[in-house]
């Protein structure tokens, strides 16, 4: 199995609109599959590629126009400062879990196996799904699994936890669909599980907060002409892309300057997104909730 067949890969390269002496930042390295595409296309330029996991140093490569960092993406800017760099011409990251994180049972990122409720990709932290379960309370739970997971029902999933902790740990996968059981939908019970997993998996990493720490900074670090390309997996996430691709904040709130022109630090590249298509479904399933968005900094 590979490390990670990366989504949407020719489109979101050519969304970066390579120079061969642009300076390039691959926020989520990975199994170095973007990073790769990118080098080919660089002669004079620079990439600086991130990642969390320890895993992904074992893809780096070895050239001399490339500089990993085993850092989370929201340290852009001091990192890259750190290396001399003051600006960037693209950037791109891919905000999917990859095969490794999801085929490594010991990570837990996944209900089908009964695995250790882990959930880190930075395995150096200190808050696992386990830990999350066992310490929040009820009323931070429902709000997880309400904003992260987009569940309906999150406080009856809440208080199922809370109740069924104190009778047991909630250690494994199986501790904690044996506990929510009958709650999904008819039928729906994979999708439902799915999104419980992802609630946990997200609120444990941090992951929107850190998101739209290292979007503003790209914001900040990007040369005019300078490509923002993003690739989500579920609709919270694509909704803060697409949003600050629009405005420049979160909330999609279109700001205006003293003079009334409205404030538009990007122009959309991608208007709806761009989502793979039947061929590359088939060729790889776990494709197919992704969603390339580019921007272009003004």
């Amino acid at each position: 199995m590979a490390y990670h067949v990366p989504a949407l890969l020719d489109e979101s390269i050519r969304g970066l609109n390579i120079r061969p002496d642009g300076i390039y930042v691959d926020a989520t390295f990975g199994g170095g599959g973007h990073s790769r595409e990118i080098l080919k296309r660089l002669k004079k330029g620079k990439l600086i590629a991130f990642d969390q996991d320890d895993d992904a140093s074992a893809n780096v490569p070895d050239d001399e126009r490339f500089i990993f960092l085993d850092q989370n993406f929201r340290f852009l800017r001091n990192n890259l400062v750190f290396n001399g760099i003051k600006s960037i011409d693209g950037l791109i990251a891919d905000l999917g879990v990859s095969f490794h994180q999801f085929d490594e049972t010991e990570r837990g990122f996944t209900f089908r196996h009964n695995a250790p409720l882990d959930m880190r990709m930075n395995k150096k932290g200190s808050l696992t799904a386990e830990a999350l379960l066992e310490t929040a309370d009820e009323e931070i739970l429902a709000g997880i699994f309400f904003s992260y997971g987009e569940l309906q029902n999150s406080r009856k999933l809440a208080r199922n936890i809370a109740e069924a902790r104190t009778k047991r740990p909630l250690k494994n996968a199986g501790d904690l669909i044996s506990a929510i059981n009958g709650l999904a939908p008819a039928r729906q019970e994979n999708k439902y599980y799915a999104r419980v997993f992802q609630a946990l998996r997200i609120a444990v990493n941090h992951e929107i907060d850190f998101l739209k720490e290292m979007l503003l900074q790209s914001l900040d670090l990007l040369t005019p002409g300078g490509r923002l390309v993003i690739i989500t997996y579920h609709s919270l996430e694509d909704r803060i892309v697409k949003n600050f691709m629009r405005t420049g904040n979160f909330d999609g709130v279109v700001t205006k300057d003293f003079y009334g022109n409205a404030r538009e630090p990007f122009r959309v590249i991608t208007k709806k997104g761009i989502t793979p298509d039947a061929d590359e479904i088939e060729r790889n399933s776990r494709s197919r909730s992704a969603r390339l968005r580019i921007a272009e900094k003004l």
